[in-house]
């Protein structure tokens, strides 16, 4: 069951990287008047009630005054109507839906007609007529990539929570009344001490069993990072105590002192460890790239880096963990020769793409024909698993980061096991004694 869960995490790691690309795809495109709609539904919406109010902005377009406009504004308002057809209620996680008509670079008019179920349930309800899309509800799922569990423990309670984005649950509370200190008593003193003691512990012990039971699933914690929080000393004592799971121990990120137990408490806590939670993928990305670094400084031989040594690393199933920059701007396409029916594989900057060398055959000077053109970080996201490796996508924002696309090109990878990539090389040309075969990759 692990493993199924990793590999939940990791297509969630590839669909926010696909809608980050959508995001900026969209935000680009601009269109002739206020020709683009940007239509989202929330879970609970009704797909009838949505049709109507279509249906009476279509109407309305009716009436505007420039020809040009309105037929813009109404065709894509009927795109929006077609595509909402094809629902016969609100997917559970709601609905996302662009229409309108975009400009190109070439300065044509190009229809755009999208509607998705977002990968996690959206709580925005929008429509608006722009010359733009708006990508705002999208740019909010992905701020929402991480969930967090919160304990604000008292005197008084606990209350179990979670944060997720601007999402708050609470998944459950509990109360308790525990003796309070006092000198009364007489010979009994140390008695009542003792029974004093004796509850407290009950109840850190329970409160360590309703953490398990909220925290942990199939073995491994359901949640990104662990916030304590209380106004008295309950958090360090679950912490320090024995019958804290030790699976939660790692993910623990900070313990805060609130004044206030409760949903009051759960609000204060979250305010104090805003800028823990947001360090913290930050953090996650620094180790990452941190471990790539430490292979390569004690040199065992359990790394490569660019394009053509990670992709032969990748093809021999080499590479445990692909680490590639998100916006790595390099084309992958299949040419195919005619004449020998071979086929040859390159990736491309777009500058290189420019050179007319690169689509002819070295030998006879055929032009090579395409057989597909698309992007590398698409056409691994679609197929890592095939290479039974985990990918991860980073970014240059921290230091670490920068240094791997500046220094790295932007790819590379952790391997299971040495591998000389330049050896690899030479063996596969010899056991192919210079004949060719349709399965050969050229990289650039």
């Amino acid at each position: 069951m692990p493993n199924e869960d990793g590999e939940a995490t990791d297509e969630e790691n590839i669909e926010m990287w696909k809608i980050r690309k959508l995001v900026k795809g969209l935000q680009e495109a601009r269109g002739n008047g206020t020709s683009m709609i940007s239509l989202v539904v929330p879970p609970k919406g009704q797909i009838s009630v949505i049709s109507k109010m279509l249906a009476d902005e279509y109407g309305t377009a009716s009436n505007i005054k420039s020809r040009v406009n309105r037929q813009s504004v109404l065709g894509a308002i009927t795109g929006a109507i077609q595509r909402l057809k094809l629902y016969n209620r609100v997917p559970d996680n709601g609905l996302i839906m662009y229409c309108g008509t975009v400009l190109t670079d070439e300065g044509k008019e190009k229809r755009v007609n999208m509607d998705f179920e977002p990968f996690r349930p959206i709580n925005t309800s929008l429509y608006l007529c722009d010359n733009k899309f708006h990508t705002e509800a999208l740019s909010e799922l992905l701020q929402a990539d991480n969930k967090y569990g919160f304990i604000i423990m008292d005197g008084h309670g606990t209350l179990f929570g979670t944060l997720c984005g601007n999402h708050r649950e609470i998944l459950h509370k509990i109360s308790v009344d525990l003796p309070k200190k006092h000198g009364r008593g007489g010979q009994s003193a140390l008695r009542f001490a003792r029974l004093r003691l004796e509850k407290r512990q009950n109840y850190v012990t329970k409160v360590a069993e309703l953490t398990v039971q909220h925290f942990i699933t199939h073995d491994r914690p359901n949640i990104s990072g662990l916030i304590l929080a209380g106004s008295a000393d309950f958090k360090s004592q679950l912490t320090g105590s024995d019958i804290f799971d030790s699976r939660l121990t790692p993910i623990i990120l900070m313990m805060v002192d609130v004044s206030y137990g409760g949903e009051n408490g759960f609000n204060q806590a979250i305010e104090l460890s805003a800028e823990c939670l947001g360090n913290v993928k930050f953090i996650v990305e620094k180790k990452l790239i941190g471990k790539y670094f430490d292979e390569i400084s004690q040199d065992t031989g359990k790394y490569c880096f660019g394009v053509k040594d990670t992709l032969t690393c990748l093809e021999m199933g080499a590479v445990q963990t692909l680490i590639v920059w998100e916006n790595l701007e390099i084309n992958r396409h299949v040419l195919i020769n005619n004449q020998t029916q071979i086929q040859t594989i390159l990736y491309l900057t777009a500058e290189q793409e420019k050179d007319e060398k690169l689509f002819h055959d070295e030998e006879t000077g055929v032009e090579l024909e395409s057989l597909e053109k698309g992007s590398m970080l698409e056409w691994l996201a679609n197929d890592y698993k095939q290479f039974g490796c985990k990918l991860e996508f980073i970014t240059d924002r921290s230091e670490e980061g920068s240094q791997f696309v500046r220094g790295f090109g932007g790819i590379g990878g952790i391997l299971r096991y040495p591998v000389n990539p330049q050896e690899f090389e030479a063996a596969s040309d010899h056991e192919d004694g210079g004949g060719s075969s349709s399965d050969d990759e050229g990289y650039i």
